[in-house]
């Protein structure tokens, strides 16, 4: 019997670092660290060359499933800016899924626990993920494009900020956030899709807001327009009239220190990933139903008793 091609193992784990010594293996693992580092860095810098190269990553961004961590959405789109869903062989192997022949893995970044000095720290390793498309097994169900109406309706929905519509927004203001009030004004009257983007963008600045005294508006106002394009492009909503040059511009077209573009695209991140999650817990949320409710009622029972009924003995006649 052939088994050729049967026998399932990461094309990475079958390495010789087994044979190095204990210091030439540190060695090596700190250069790997390095070299993922600046790769890292550099993806940072070539995003924010243009408008366009920003506009690409972001699309990226709205395309991920599972890779919250900046520094793991710059390493993927690195290597391959079409993966989806990037998991460990053992994930994989845990969702009933197997890898394809041949298929070789991408370098992203784990976090790890280790135990120093009788205490439990945390830590990092740089290890070998898979995209579905390098996996088979049982199809994932498609997500279904959601109308713009269901949409505003997952948006709107059981908000932890007040939501409050206001006749007497200044002009060209669709929508705004004012910290100390923890509220978002919405002009009434508009379309769906720039109603859609003009909440977002603010629920994009409150969620940016510290609560410490410090937020400014202009602080955070990049961020939240990318945080609003990342969700228009994630559920189909009209991005035609977004400028990314201008944002491209404000972080001096990549040539500003390589861990400040990190922050500004993990405020975009938090943004973004936040509203998205609102967004699919109440698209996900099943219609509220009357049920009866047998086993915990409270109050009077209405259970009749074997003398319920009967007259006593002391009861008058009517």
């Amino acid at each position: 019997m052939d088994l050729t091609g049967m026998i399932q193992n990461p094309v990475e784990d079958q390495n010789s670092e087994q044979k190095l010594s204990k210091e030439e293996y540190a060695a090596l693992k700190k250069q790997e660290r390095e070299e993922t580092w600046m790769q890292i860095d550099g993806q940072a810098q070539s995003v924010f060359r243009d408008g366009a190269s920003l506009q690409k990553f972001l699309d990226f961004m709205a395309g991920q499933y599972n890779m919250p961590k900046v520094p793991n959405l710059l390493l993927l789109y690195s290597q391959n800016p079409e993966v989806k869903l990037v998991k460990s062989f053992d994930e994989w192997k845990h969702d009933r899924r197997s890898l394809r022949t041949g298929v070789h893995g991408y370098t992203y970044i784990i976090d790890t626990k280790y135990e120093k000095d009788g205490e439990m720290r945390s830590g990092y390793a740089i290890s070998k993920g898979y995209d579905i498309t390098q996996t088979k097994g049982r199809p994932l169900e498609e997500r279904p494009q959601k109308d713009i109406h269901t949409l505003l309706e997952a948006v709107l929905k059981n908000q932890n900020i007040r939501l409050q519509i206001a006749d007497n927004l200044p002009d060209k203001i669709q929508a705004q956030y004012i910290p100390n009030q923890r509220t978002i004004y919405i002009r009434n009257g508009m379309s769906e899709i720039t109603t859609f983007h003009a909440i977002n963008r603010e629920l994009a600045c409150a969620a940016l807001d510290q609560h410490d005294g410090n937020y400014a508006r202009n602080r955070v106002n990049a961020q939240a327009f990318c945080a609003t394009y990342i969700l228009g492009k994630r559920y189909g909503v009209d991005v035609f009239g977004f400028d990314l040059e201008k944002v491209a511009g404000i972080q001096e077209h990549g040539q500003k220190d390589p861990q400040e573009l990190r922050l500004f695209l993990n405020d975009v991140r938090t943004a973004a990933y936040g509203i998205r999650g609102h967004i699919e817990r109440n698209l996900r949320e099943p219609e509220q139903q009357f049920v009866t409710e047998d086993t915990f009622t409270v109050g009077e029972s209405e259970k009749k008793s074997p003398d319920k009924g009967k007259k006593s003995k002391n009861e008058p006649e009517r």
